[in-house]
């Protein structure tokens, strides 16, 4: 690349404007929860390490309490247009000194959530390269390449990133549903039950792990207000495209894990579950839509993985890029290609951290699986529930200053029922911790990765108070995005 297209475009690289509309956030919220992963990865997951049936159930409650966040979270983004919105919400709801801190933890957990998908790739591809070729290379070798794609398309323009979203998410969403049809029309032979909608099937002694294991589902719902800056008609498109996402992915996760119980029926999912595991959708769909059909699947499977991994590199790319601009980071990650208007130097960061973490779990003979797909997803999970339950903080004290013409449902009430619902998840989250990462309950590491997010705070504290000391013209334009980049605001 020419040092031309290197050099930073207007207001220290301005991300490209007016590219994004509805459809394309939508494909970058729902790829980031990855359905097929999902479907065939969590939701069997839930059902056989909780033995809780209500997880259709628990789907839809959980879209409820996203879409109550949502409603501050939008409003927020009407009034603060920033492509680190966790970040900026709570530097200009709280304070600078929390937006740091804020900014400290988002980088924790998005970095965990896309280095950690790393992680599954291999096993995903795994069995259809051993179907095709008779053997399958080490799983870091798959991992590489996808690697090498993600790297590749987030130094592209942002609207190419979303029309190959756009492709992949929709063949992934038709397969999933394909799948659910089949368990309908052909696993039902001793009827269809509707337990898993029950109350009292979710409302057991294991409705805190499975809301803990099924939470991470939603993961990607708050990247809608990232894109912002480079949406069309934000006051539109940010607030339907982060609505749509989230009932989406709630009613889509929701049929498809009931859809899961019928072929077994409700008292045989757990069963079947824990027997089969991620290959328990792909074995149903074989036995009712045939072997053709399971493969497509499995080939989606994979591309699921890689359709997530562009999704969370574009968003952290952002996060880091819109920190460089104020210069809470070094400057150079400020910095956007001329010619495309990517975050050129965060999206290059997060590809070497990418080939870091894939060469120190390749040396250390590691499993990819349990200890950094699921590991690195569970303590990037925590970091967003975390970021969610500030940012509505941030929204019920901005605004407590001036309504600015919004309501009172959307500044105070839903953020505040938000807060109450989420810190219930954290609290259940952090209980359970031990089965949503797989290890035993005394085994240190469930408390030893919570731990992590107490350094980064007071990290991020002690961040703040250095740049207030020796660049207070750095500290004065912390949250302000573009402006700061500009001078301050105008």
């Amino acid at each position: 690349m020419s040092l031309t297209e290197q050099r930073p475009s207007a207001v220290s690289a301005a991300l490209a404007q007016d590219r994004l509309g509805v459809p394309s956030i939508v494909f970058f919220v729902i790829s980031a929860a990855a359905p097929l992963m999902v479907v065939a990865g969590s939701v069997p997951t839930a059902y056989a390490v909780t033995g809780v049936i209500g997880v259709p159930l628990a789907f839809l409650l959980l879209g409820g309490v996203f879409s109550l966040f949502a409603v501050g979270y939008v409003t927020m983004a009407r009034h603060v247009v920033n492509a680190g919105a966790f970040y900026a919400y709570a530097a200009q709801g709280l304070g600078r000194t929390q937006g740091v801190v804020t900014a400290w933890v988002a980088l924790l957990a998005y970095n965990a959530l896309q280095l950690g998908l790393y992680g599954i790739i291999g096993s995903a591809a795994e069995p259809l390269l051993l179907d095709w070729f008779g053997g399958s290379p080490p799983w870091w070798v798959i991992a590489l390449g996808a690697w090498a794609l993600t790297g590749l398309l987030g130094l592209l323009r942002v609207d190419i990133n979303g029309r190959i979203l756009s492709v992949l998410l929709v063949s992934e969403i038709a397969v999933v549903l394909l799948f659910d049809l089949g368990d309908l029309f052909g696993g039902a032979r001793n009827g269809v039950s509707f337990e898993g909608y029950s109350p009292a099937a979710l409302f057991v002694p294991g409705v805190g792990a499975a809301l803990a294991t099924v939470v991470a589902g939603f993961a990607g719902i708050e990247s809608s207000v990232v894109f912002a800056e480079e949406s069309k008609d934000r006051l539109r498109t940010v607030p339907v495209a982060t609505y749509l996402g989230i009932a989406v992915i709630a009613i889509l996760y929701s049929i498809s894990a009931w859809a899961q119980t019928v072929p077994t029926g409700p008292d045989g999912i757990v069963k079947a579950a824990t027997e089969q595991g991620p290959t328990l959708v792909f074995g149903q769909a074989a036995e009712h839509l045939g072997g053709t059909v399971a493969t497509v699947g499995s080939v989606l499977f994979v591309t699921s993985s890689i359709a997530c991994m562009i999704a969370f590199h574009n968003t952290t790319a952002r996060y880091i890029f819109a920190l460089g601009r104020e210069n809470v980071l070094p400057s150079v990650f400020g910095r956007t290609s001329a010619r495309t208007a990517a975050p050129i130097s965060g999206s290059v960061l997060q590809t070497a951290l990418g080939l870091i973490v894939i060469a120190i779990y390749a040396v250390s003979g590691l499993d990819p699986v349990t200890k950094l797909f699921f590991t690195f997803g569970a303590f990037g999970g925590l970091g967003l529930l975390t970021l969610l339950t500030v940012t509505s903080i941030s929204v019920i004290v901005y605004f407590s200053r001036d309504l600015r013409g919004e309501t009172a449902w959307r500044t105070r009430f839903a953020p505040a029922l938000s807060i109450v619902a989420l810190l219930v998840i954290i609290a259940l989250t952090l209980v359970n911790f031990d089965t949503v990462l797989g290890v035993a309950p005394d085994s240190p590491i469930r408390w030893i990765l919570p731990s992590i997010y107490v350094v980064a705070v007071v990290f991020g504290v002690v961040w703040a108070r250095v740049i207030r000391a020796t660049r207070p013209e750095v500290y004065a334009g912390i949250g302000l995005g573009a402006q700061a980049a500009a001078g301050g605001p105008r």
